[in-house]
């Protein structure tokens, strides 16, 4: 029998289309008339075409930020995909543990951001901070005030410990969706256990691990609300990422040209990365 399709049902998606033009493309095109033109204030401003986007391509500090980016971002990757890949699996898989265990992982994700830096800030002080005191008990110069090792180092811990669970969480469900008959299988077989991750488990998570990646590259791209609180920025530039060198810009400075335009530069960073990463996840998967 011949499907018939009704073309009325694309009514039914026209509020959304309304919503996400309203919330979403509208302000991106006021972002990109800013973006050449120098404003003033109300009603003066002049257009400048691409400058502000030279201007910004050429600051070193927005280079320095940029380096600072990718290697935050590539360490918490490194770091929270294969470690929460690892505690999925030690998950259990039956019995009153399971629940026990999904409660213990989705507390981080519930705490709101302002919170974790705050949390982390008071953590890691050596004088009312459990972590900072336990560190000097053990006889370690450490202040992520003052030392920018430190500051790095307590900052990627403290994303380690809030975003770890996210990958964890869409593991464990990639994990149960796995058929019993693939573990039948690999049992009769006499595969072992790292047999059965290489050869079933891995390969059955690819999908749920590239949307882990693109998830934690996003976010952690665009981290600004932690680093703020526990460090602002500092100890110097040390880590001052992109969304504060951005924030500072807009609205610290009321530069809204250049801030407009290092907006846009900064969304196609992203935007080309999520694609270069969506495209080499699924690229074995099209074949």
């Amino acid at each position: 029998m011949k499907r018939t399709e009704n073309p009325r049902a694309w009514w039914l998606v026209l509020p959304v289309l309304a919503v996400v033009a309203f919330s979403a493309l509208i302000p991106l095109m006021t972002v990109v008339n800013y973006s050449v033109q120098d404003i003033f204030g109300p009603g003066q401003r002049v257009f400048v075409g691409a400058e502000w986007f030279r201007e910004i391509l050429h600051d070193e500090r927005l280079h320095s930020a940029f380096a600072r980016q990718l290697g935050f971002t590539a360490s918490v990757l490194s770091i929270e995909l294969p470690l929460g890949v690892a505690i999925a699996l030690a998950m259990p898989t039956r019995g009153a543990g399971v629940s026990a265990c999904l409660v213990i992982l989705a507390l981080p994700l519930l705490i709101p951001w302002n919170v974790v830096g705050t949390i982390w800030q008071i953590f890691g002080r050596a004088d009312i901070g459990l972590g900072g005191a336990f560190v000097h008990a053990l006889g370690i110069d450490y202040n992520y005030a003052q030392n920018p090792a430190d500051a790095w180092l307590t900052l990627l811990v403290m994303d380690v410990w809030h975003w770890t669970s996210l990958v964890a969480l869409l593991a464990y469900a990639g994990l149960r969706a796995i058929p019993e008959a693939y573990y039948q299988a690999a049992q009769i077989d006499g595969a072992g256990a790292f047999g059965v991750f290489h050869h079933i488990q891995l390969p059955r998570l690819r999908g749920v691990l590239t949307i882990a990646l693109l998830l934690r590259l996003m976010d952690s791209f665009v981290i600004y609300t932690e680093p703020f609180v526990l460090t602002g920025g500092g100890p110097g530039n040390a880590t001052t990422f992109l969304s504060q060198y951005l924030a500072r810009m807009a609205v610290g400075q009321f530069d809204l040209g250049p801030a407009a335009a290092f907006s846009l530069i900064y969304f196609l960073v992203i935007l080309a990365l999520c694609f270069v990463f969506f495209t080499v996840l699924t690229a074995g998967e099209e074949r």
